[in-house]
């Protein structure tokens, strides 16, 4: 298997308790030839309540997602936080961040090298390297010539499983998300309230593992939305689709200048 030349950085998130997740990515990691680094998740309930008021802003959430937070979702959210600080503090021009419940799929490395090769000039802010399929695209060039796109997208999907950040991404979420008041995957979609630039690779890179489906950090059976939380998500639904509708989508021809 051809070895990916990046030098990104690449961390997964994990919490403690979860060696088994933790011994399969990094099995992964080492198949492939790629290095990576654990990031200890965040359990929100070990959060101090200074720390946990300093990430989450409870009462603004009540306006801008339809339901309540779990602790999971905080502590994901946190956990996100997180490794963008870190690249912050770090020389590094980007950096790649999973979850670990994905699958790494063998185009993977490919797709790290010609994203370290694209311009560190702000054109982008976060390429995601899973997506729904078949995807809805609004624009898209080669990114590695012959197999995969760089892909802008009508309506950024959902999952915040694996994604490149970069600089530019990381200061503008850690700027305008914290503290944060929806899921993080949901905060992604709503790029044009912080003109977040979201791309993706198409076909993913990466896929969901059989571990996604059940949670290790929150409960999978939750309470029927009630009708005012239903009225919530359809405004929220709402305010997504004009929001997407009024905002310019990201032109690929911007990040592939080579």
């Amino acid at each position: 298997m051809q070895k990916c030349m990046s030098s990104l950085p690449i961390v997964f998130i994990n919490l403690s308790k979860d060696a088994k997740r933790r011994e399969r990515m990094t099995a992964q990691f080492s198949q492939m030839g790629l290095t990576a680094s654990r990031l200890p998740a965040v359990w929100w309930a070990d959060l101090s309540e200074a720390e946990q008021k300093r990430y989450f802003c409870a009462p603004q959430s009540h306006g801008r997602y339809f339901k309540p937070l779990s602790n999971g979702e905080k502590g994901c959210y946190a956990s996100h936080l997180r490794s963008w600080q870190q690249l912050m503090d770090s020389d590094a021009p980007a950096m790649v961040v999973f979850e670990d419940d994905v699958r790494l799929l063998p185009d993977l490395p490919q797709a790290l090298a010609a994203i370290e090769a694209l311009p560190a000039d702000g054109s982008w802010d976060m390429i995601k390297l899973y997506g729904r399929e078949p995807e809805k695209i609004a624009d898209q060039g080669p990114l590695v010539q012959g197999s995969l796109q760089l892909i802008s997208y009508q309506r950024v999907p959902s999952f915040a499983a694996g994604y490149v950040i970069s600089r530019s991404g990381a200061r503008k979420m850690l700027e305008a998300r914290v503290p944060f008041d929806r899921p993080v995957d949901v905060d992604i979609r709503f790029w044009f309230e912080n003109d977040l630039r979201v791309y993706g690779v198409y076909p993913s890179v990466i896929s969901l593992d059989d571990t996604s489906e059940i949670s290790s950090i929150w409960a999978q059976k939750e309470a029927p939305a009630n009708r005012l939380q239903k009225m919530r998500k359809f405004k929220m639904k709402l305010a997504l689709s004009w929001g997407n509708f009024r905002a310019s989508k990201p032109l690929v021809t911007a990040v592939l200048k080579r």
